[in-house]
């Protein structure tokens, strides 16, 4: 087991990648913290996870509220006083014409996918710094390296990430602390359903992608699990995408 005995944390974690990360790392040895905005959701997929023989706790946490993530962390130390790995995966979309953008969609987009993750990358720390060998795992997006129309202000957020990431890797590194990133391509989740069941726009999303097919949570899972596992001890600042060469194509 990869990850026996460790402690880990997955934000927004009550489906789709999240989920697939919370299974992965329990099943490789973790005690996962599950939380997600959706706090009945929480429940159900740590539920799932312990009834596979696995440890796991469900926690109703909104990344975008200090108060939650404190009270979060405050159960962790209580509990384990320390952090081996955190998996910062929680986010949301809002898709629309950057020129049509209400200042309270973007507001929103930027609470809950940049601000949440400097909060808990931030307000982990002292519990990561007590493992001496953590990893943090951020989510970014190929979208943060590309343009395209309604997900220029998504991309903006998903484009810091990439920049946090890297700038946390030198500050955190003389704690024992690494800290990566995912940019996840086009991958099947509740969150991209709706547009890649339109024929059209599907086909040209395959067309640029090498590997012709759309990722699987699972996809996503198994690069966060190498991250996060000793097999990548010597890497921090890196950001490996995971896009079916998508990126690459480009």
């Amino acid at each position: 087991m990869r990850l026996k005995d460790k402690i880990a944390l997955v934000t927004g974690s009550a489906a789709g990648i999240g989920l697939a990360v919370a299974k992965l790392f329990a099943a490789e040895g973790a005690h996962v913290y599950v939380t997600d905005v959706d706090g009945e959701g929480a429940v159900k997929a740590a539920a799932a996870v312990t009834a596979a023989g696995h440890a796991a706790t469900a926690v109703t946490v909104d990344v975008s509220r200090g108060q939650d993530v404190s009270a979060l962390m405050r159960l962790i130390e209580q509990r384990h006083r320390r952090l081996d790995a955190v998996v910062n995966n929680a986010g949301i979309n809002v898709r629309t014409d950057f020129r049509n953008m209400s200042d309270a969609d973007w507001v929103r987009l930027r609470e809950v996918n940049l601000d949440g993750i400097v909060r808990i990358a931030r307000d982990a720390f002292p519990l990561m710094k007590a493992s001496g060998r953590a990893s943090l795992v951020n989510l970014a997006s190929i979208m943060g390296h590309r343009g395209m129309r309604t997900l220029a202000a998504y991309g903006a957020t998903k484009g810091a990430i990439s920049a946090l990431t890297r700038g946390l890797a030198v500050e955190y590194a003389p704690f024992g602390i690494r800290v990566n990133a995912l940019a996840p391509g086009f991958i099947e989740t509740a969150l991209t359903e709706r547009v890649l069941r339109v024929p059209a726009f599907s086909e040209a999303l395959l067309e640029q992608t090498p590997l012709r097919r759309f990722g699987t949570a699972e996809d996503v899972a198994h690069a966060a699990l190498f991250f996060a596992s000793e097999e990548s001890s010597f890497i921090t600042g890196a950001e490996l995408a995971v896009d079916g060469g998508m990126a690459a194509g480009l």
